[in-house]
């Protein structure tokens, strides 16, 4: 493989001039991908459709009229792809199951063709050295459970903890972490309040029965996980942001509060503290007739680890008129930003990390950065003939280098973080963006399905150690 050498602070180094040895030997170091993001293969093997099957293939829902329909055609490739993770070193990866492949319509049947390819991934990675940390829900619910009202259904919380049990018993005595939602507040958010994500639902506060019923979900899967486990390591992943005022005037700080409140604390207050954060902090309407008696009990199951995942900070001020939320977000001004238009801001990652432990703390189980990525506009350079196409993606090198020295600094600062894994292993369907956003260590030529490493892959493998 032809790349061109990372040279600045040498090869493999972070931004704060250190390496590897800044953090213990048994850190987990990964790449993260999720099901419908990378594997196509929407019917094989009996799997049944998913909402975002559906809302793919719903005009106008996605930029250009792309779908997930192939992806990276992981599901046929995934040999191919646990190679790739083999090179470049890592000791640990992320990946999600599909619920639809494992019970086509949710609930009901079980698919044993859909459970035997995640048994041959876990096999695969076991085989080369590499932990599988499993995320059982990353957004792609049964089409017929969202039929049936979705997670706006207390029941899907019911099926999810079935289906969390069916793969447990199937998988369990393999896997190495035990995700069981990724980022409540995506789901919550973009797919019932606000329908830029499947299923397109706009429902605004009125999407609070989703986000309770996604962590009672959470709750009831745990409890499942460990029931078909005993010792199973079992987490939930967030996406959390640091939030600030654009000024020190009481309605920006209020904006602020009602921010931090509704991106953050609404999802962790109920999974550490046991409970939802204060209306009048919220500052918006919530219905919470959805909280029963004994819920919160079942969502603050204890954990083993809480995953992290960050992207920017968030700068927001008092809301104009006829704003129907309780803050405006606004552009961070001298930052450069990535191609989904974030700012690219490494330190707001320590902040994160330091806040979340002042915050909780004993609460607080051991962390993990469990996504952390950029997109950039990268190019394939097709080589001349007898060499190797490549991709040089400084931007993305120097992304990693600045984060992972962040994460270090959380760590010198008492936080304990014991894992990182890159957003994503492969280029993927960035879910209403298409495929025009790269996040990916490896370039995926999607008309060939080819992998072509970039540099910041080859950076990765320098840091962790890996063949030169």
């Amino acid at each position: 493989m032809t790349t061109t050498p990372w040279v600045p602070g040498g090869p493999g180094t972070l931004s704060d001039g250190r390496d590897r040895s800044a953090f213990p030997s048994d850190f987990l170091w990964g790449t993260a991908t999720a099901s419908y993001q990378v594997e196509g293969s929407p019917t094989t093997d009996g799997k049944g459709p998913s909402i975002w099957d559906t809302f793919t293939h719903e005009p106008g829902r996605v930029a250009g009229g792309e779908n997930g329909d192939v992806a990276c055609d992981h599901y046929v490739r995934m040999p191919e792809d646990v190679a790739l993770m083999a090179g470049l070193g890592v000791n640990a990866y992320r990946f999600s199951v599909s619920w639809p492949r494992v019970r086509p319509i949710g609930s009901g049947a079980v698919e044993p063709r859909g459970l035997d390819f995640y048994d041959r991934l876990v096999d695969q990675l076991l085989a080369a050295g590499i932990a599988p940390t499993l995320t059982l829900y990353h957004w792609d619910l049964p089409q017929a459970l969202e039929d049936a009202g979705g997670w706006l259904n207390r029941d899907t919380a019911y099926r999810f903890g079935e289906y969390a049990g069916i793969v447990a018993e199937r998988l369990g005595d393999r896997v190495h972490t035990w995700i069981t939602v990724n980022e409540a507040v995506v789901v919550s958010t973009f797919g019932y309040a606000l329908g830029t994500h499947a299923p397109g639902r706009m429902l605004l506060f009125d999407s609070f029965p989703a986000t309770h019923h996604v962590l009672l979900g959470h709750g009831l899967a745990a409890a499942a996980v460990r029931a078909a486990v005993p010792g199973a390591r079992v987490a939930i992943t967030h996406n959390l942001s640091p939030v600030h005022a654009v000024s020190d005037s009481d309605a920006d700080r209020r904006a602020a509060a009602a921010m931090d409140a509704i991106q953050n604390g609404l999802y962790m207050d109920p999974v550490l503290l046991g409970r939802y954060p204060d209306p009048e902090v919220v500052g918006a309407p919530m219905d919470r007739s959805c909280v029963l008696d004994g819920d919160l009990d079942v969502i603050r199951a204890p954990l083993d680890a809480l995953g992290i995942n960050y992207y920017n900070p968030t700068l927001v001020k008092a809301p104009g008129e006829g704003n129907p939320f309780p803050f405006e977000i606004t552009a961070m001004e001298g930052y450069e930003t990535t191609d989904m238009g974030w700012p690219v801001v490494p330190d707001g990652l320590r902040e994160l990390l330091v806040g979340v432990r002042a915050r909780y703390g004993d609460a607080l189980p051991p962390v993990m950065v469990t996504e952390n990525g950029a997109a950039f506009p990268d190019v394939l350079i097709e080589a001349p003939e007898g060499d190797v196409a490549h991709v040089d993606d400084p931007r993305r090198v120097e992304y990693l280098r600045s984060h992972i020295a962040a994460v270090a600094a959380a760590r010198d600062a008492g936080v304990d973080v014991t894992g990182y894994f890159v957003w994503s292993l492969l280029d993927n369907f960035e879910w209403a963006e298409g495929y025009a956003k790269r996040f990916g260590l490896i370039y995926v030529d999607y008309p060939t399905q080819r992998r072509i490493p970039k540099l910041s892959y080859s950076w990765y493998r320098a840091f962790l150690g890996g063949p030169a």
